[in-house]
């Protein structure tokens, strides 16, 4: 596939398109990357260098790659971090473009805002541009239980919550939800759950949660999901494959990352597991 992905850029560590593009590579995939910010490093340090792209420099990127002819190329758009709330535009509008020429193309939208630890982390007209305006036009979303309970207006607690959001998400317009970070009240100390969602199923799996903050997992996470599901978007079970495929090869990641015990994803040093990952947890159906 080739993918057209949206993200921020960080020269030191992994987060954004530093986090999706190679994973994305190593799977066998074309990835043309367009940057929202090019800064030093992710914010969580406090200090970073660099600045925003503006909105207007996105376009003219992504126009002059049409004129190549790329865009009735790509089959997935991905995007993710937007920096500025002017970004929601520029997105759309490729999207629009993309799937203008390529009609199978699909848009996947990762939600970036925030998490029930940080709360919201990003330009507070972010959350409302997302909602009301990128994720109806996303064909599938990748947001942690946070970001699903802001979209769906609802407190996510259970469960039932979860599904009966997703369920709300769905409504707004995505076809598929796949939810990173599942915690729930009834669920087993030193665990940790994703589910996935369409309108084939729903599905949880659950995994021994790993004691440590990864900056970047969400941003691997939605771009595996993505490569994995797109290539067989909508059909009976894809959901399923592709929420453990996604699964196996974060938690070696993530393990891989905890005992090396850098700060820092060790995206380079994992890289097998994206390909042929040895762990694997099964995908429960749920409904």
């Amino acid at each position: 596939m080739n993918i057209l992905s949206i993200q921020s850029h960080v020269s030191y560590g992994h987060v954004g398109n530093s986090a999706a593009v190679f994973p994305l590579q190593r799977l066998g995939h074309e990835v043309w990357p367009v940057y929202t910010v090019n800064f030093s490093n992710h914010t969580g340090y406090g200090q970073w260098g660099g600045s925003p792209i503006p909105a207007s420099e996105v376009g003219s990127i992504v126009h002059a790659m049409e004129q190549r002819g790329a865009l009735a190329k790509v089959d997935v758009v991905l995007s993710g971090y937007q920096g500025g709330a002017d970004i929601a535009d520029a997105i759309l509008t490729t999207v629009a473009r993309v799937k203008a020429l390529n009609p199978r193309a699909t848009y996947t939208c990762d939600p970036v805002m925030g998490n029930a630890k940080s709360g919201c982390f990003v330009n507070p007209a972010i959350p409302v541009l997302l909602r009301e305006r990128v994720v109806p036009q996303a064909d599938l979303v990748t947001p942690n239980q946070f970001e699903l309970g802001y979209l769906a207006g609802m407190q996510v607690h259970t469960l039932a919550d979860t599904l009966k959001a997703v369920d709300a998400v769905m409504a707004l317009g995505p076809r598929a939800v796949l939810v990173t970070s599942v915690h729930c009240p009834d669920a087993a100390p030193g665990t940790i759950s994703m589910l996935a969602a369409d309108a084939t199923g729903a599905w949880l799996v659950t995994t021994p949660h790993l004691p440590f903050k990864a900056n970047g997992s969400g941003d691997v996470t939605a771009a595996l999901f993505t490569a994995h599901y797109s290539q067989h978007f909508g059909q009976s079970g894809s959901a399923q494959r592709a929420l453990e495929r996604t699964t196996a090869s974060m938690f070696e990641l993530l393990q891989h990352t905890h005992q090396s015990g850098e700060r820092e994803l060790q995206l380079v040093q994992a890289q097998d597991s994206y390909v042929a990952p040895r762990a694997h947890f099964a995908a429960v159906p749920i409904r």
